[in-house]
């Protein structure tokens, strides 16, 4: 187990997240949901993040993310950043806890990683199979199509970008003036919401 500790500027360690290796139970959890024969990486580059979040209800809640091992020092960091900046998050739970279903965590406004997918409308495996990409509070942050639509329900009212209130979910809308954004893009993570047709407002990838 690694501890990661971010120093600020008044020169004090703050404790931020804890990286961990997969659990024998995770791994069995994950085998022919999240993780199947075939997957461009092994299980065992993989680790769990767990990350100390600021909830939608404004009160401290802890996470977990499954990252390939060559990001999670920085994924920590990258989410020590966002809780100090008060970055709002609704709910983080591994995909598996969703049956390996995208649809599924996506519906219940779930911020995930890992998974072994495609990417949407491709054959090809999404940055998320590599555990290199990170979907942030999705409902609020859809991904949008060139017609301007989204397939969930929920995300209509986040689909004028320009007229979002200050409440929690509205503060988790990701713009490109957003702090969120600008941590992310520090440490060299692209954003979906720069594609130039669809738009993927909640996908940070490396």
């Amino acid at each position: 187990m690694k501890k990661i500790f971010l120093l600020l500027s008044s020169s004090i360690a703050i404790f931020a997240n804890d990286i961990h290796l997969l659990s024998y139970k995770q791994k069995e959890e994950m085998q022919g949901v999240s993780y199947h024969k075939g997957c461009p990486i092994g299980i065992d580059e993989l680790r769990v993040v767990k990350i100390k979040y600021l909830g939608f209800d404004s009160k401290d809640h802890m996470g977990e993310l499954v990252v390939h091992e060559s990001v999670a020092q920085e994924v920590a960091q990258i989410f020590q950043e966002l809780y100090t900046v008060n970055y709002p998050i609704n709910k983080m739970e591994p995909i598996r806890v969703y049956g390996g279903s995208d649809w599924r965590s996506i519906e219940a406004d779930n911020s995930s990683a890992f998974n072994c997918r495609n990417a949407t409308g491709s054959r090809h495996f999404s940055k998320h199979a590599y555990g290199l990409a990170i979907d942030l509070n999705p409902i609020e942050n859809p991904y949008v199509f060139a017609n301007g639509k989204s397939s969930h329900k929920a995300s209509v009212p986040y689909l004028d970008r320009s007229t979002i209130a200050t409440t929690p979910q509205g503060r988790a809308v990701l713009k490109n003036e957003s702090k969120a954004v600008a941590i992310f893009k520090k440490y060299g993570w692209k954003w979906g919401g720069d594609f130039a047709k669809e738009k993927d407002y909640q996908h940070f990838y490396k």
